[in-house]
């Protein structure tokens, strides 16, 4: 491998790829539109939850997510900043979709977490952080609605080392809260940052920085605020975790932020702050081992998701990949590992949520979507490098919740059995059928129940097909790994079900988790799984 040189170099190093994670209603969307207006890609930011003739999230695309006022898909968003070419995954917060999620951080160098300051660390926030801290990618938190009544600093800070297992290292400090809130102190710079409230859909004013020492501070401030300030400060260079950078790339240290997204305060700082800290994209693991866009020359890529109707005009399907080394040229013919042939990638675009426009060139870090005719698979790999390799594939989520899933007229066979195939090549969904049986009975499999009321959304207004589901009482599912075994003869349990995925894998659903290990030791020898492999 030869050493990356010239334009290719110098466009990788100024690419930032991160994910935005937070719990449902953190404000995850407002302040990724914030950031947006401060790119210039958009001039006003909608409102998520608005009426019906408002403006919506520019990042929510989909019908089902501007009429419910959540984010069911991960959007993908890119804009130019202070000298760097920034795309911003945004990610649904909703347990449901926590496998989009998933897979959308696989694609991410790093990731911000939203945290609601009236309620600290919640539910969703928790089980995303550990996909995170898996992955071992740098997490900054940005605690938001801090012009709201929020819980005590301190307690905040502590809720997120304990309930998460991160150090935490406060960059700059919030002077009150709600009505109270002054604004923040920059704990470098030693200058306090004042707050007023702004035109909500705006750019942030002018923002004024006094010095602590400045005696003007003392006509902007209380005696009591700027004593408490001081007070809780010192408290904190004595007591806080120092910033190091190295801990902060391992994952091991968050730097965290305070501000409000909604008034548009403290969005600017954090957003300068965290260019400054993270890294240009990062080396990836193939089976050939590392694969670093400093030293890897030809374009690589692999596919992270995959999304039907994103046009209801075009009824196309399009593949989200991340670039990981080299440079993309529109049209350009690649090899694709899992097809074993070269393909072109045709009509390449990058997207503004559901707005696209044509890519001419693209880089390594950069996320670009392709027409895909059906070829592509979650976790696919595209190379043009003479030598073969494949990155890490990307897990697949055990279903939890089971329905029979039948079309209500029967003329409409044909749309049903292609719809609910391209949902489930998006990865929202599993598809099963009865073990002995062809597709008349088809059982779909979801990680979060929500899903379901999206496939039906999906397939009444996408494929014009109404559709009834009956759920059934499976929590648990396993595959068999036995190559040899007649599936048939199979000594189960009375709440065991015998079915087969879309390759003609082997399965086993149950209602108990008792029923697993007593069909284990009733069938010597059976060995099951709980992912596909």
């Amino acid at each position: 491998m030869s050493l990356v040189t010239g334009e290719v170099k110098k466009q990788i190093e100024k690419r930032r790829t991160f994910a935005i994670i937070s719990h449902p209603d953190a404000g995850k969307t407002t302040l990724t539109e914030k950031f947006l207006l401060y790119g210039g890609a958009i001039n006003q930011a909608g409102s998520v939850k608005g009426k019906a003739t408002a403006k919506h999230a520019v990042s929510d695309w989909m019908e089902i997510e501007k009429e419910r006022g959540i984010s069911v898909t991960s959007s993908v968003l890119q804009f130019n900043y202070g000298g760097y070419c920034i795309n911003i995954l945004d990610t649904p917060g909703h347990q449901d979709f926590s496998e989009d999620t998933y897979r959308t951080l696989m694609a991410a160098d790093s990731a911000v977490m939203v945290i609601d300051a009236s309620k600290g660390v919640e539910a969703q926030t928790r089980k995303l952080f550990k996909v995170c801290t898996m992955r071992h990618i740098p997490i900054f938190t940005f605690i938001n609605k801090m012009d709201r009544e929020a819980m005590d600093t301190f307690e905040l800070l502590d809720d997120i080392e304990t309930e998460l297992g991160i150090a935490t290292c406060p960059v700059n400090w919030p002077i009150g809260s709600g009505k109270e809130f002054l604004g923040v102190y920059e704990r470098a710079e030693k200058v306090v940052e004042l707050f007023s409230d702004t035109r909500k859909g705006t750019i942030q004013g002018e923002v004024k920085k006094v010095s602590l020492s400045s005696p003007e501070l003392s006509g902007l401030m209380s005696e009591e605020q700027r004593s408490r300030l001081m007070e809780e400060t010192e408290l904190l260079d004595g007591a806080g975790a120092e910033f190091d950078q190295e801990l902060v790339s391992k994952g091991e240290l968050s730097p965290v932020f305070f501000g409000s997204a909604l008034t548009n305060f403290g969005v600017e700082t954090f957003l300068q702050h965290f260019l400054k800290m993270t890294t240009s994209p990062l080396p990836r693991m193939s089976d050939k081992g590392m694969i670093d866009p400093m030293e890897e020359e030809a374009f690589s890529a692999f596919v992270f998701k995959i999304q039907a109707n994103m046009n209801k005009a075009h009824r196309d399907r399009i593949a989200f990949m991340r670039i990981c080394s080299g440079s993309f040229d529109a049209g350009m013919d690649v090899y694709h590992m899992q097809g074993g042939k070269k393909v072109r990638l045709s009509q390449p675009q990058q997207l503004m949520a559901s707005e696209r426009k044509m890519v001419e060139k693209a880089y390594g870090g950069d996320i670009i979507g392709v027409f895909d005719p059906g070829i592509f698979s979650i976790g696919d790999t595209l190379t043009t490098s003479a030598e073969r390799f494949s990155y890490e594939g990307i897990p697949t989520f055990a279903p939890e919740h089971f329905a029979r899933v039948r079309q209500v007229d029967t003329m409409k066979r044909k749309q049903f059995i292609k719809g609910i195939n391209q949902i489930a090549q998006e990865g929202a969904i599993q598809i099963f059928q009865e073990f002995n049986t062809g597709m008349e009975e088809i059982i779909v499999g979801v990680v979060g129940v929500l899903q379901f009321d999206v496939l039906k959304y999906r397939l009444e207004n996408e494929y014009n097909v109404e559709i009834r589901m009956d759920n059934l009482p499976y929590e648990y599912i396993r595959w068999i790994e036995n190559p040899d075994i007649d599936v048939a003869k199979i000594t189960g349990t009375s709440d065991m079900k015998r079915v087969k995925d879309l390759k003609g894998r082997p399965l086993l659903l149950f209602v108990n988790e008792w029923s697993i290990r007593m069909t284990q030791d009733r069938n010597n020898g059976l060995i099951l799984a709980e992912f596909a492999k």
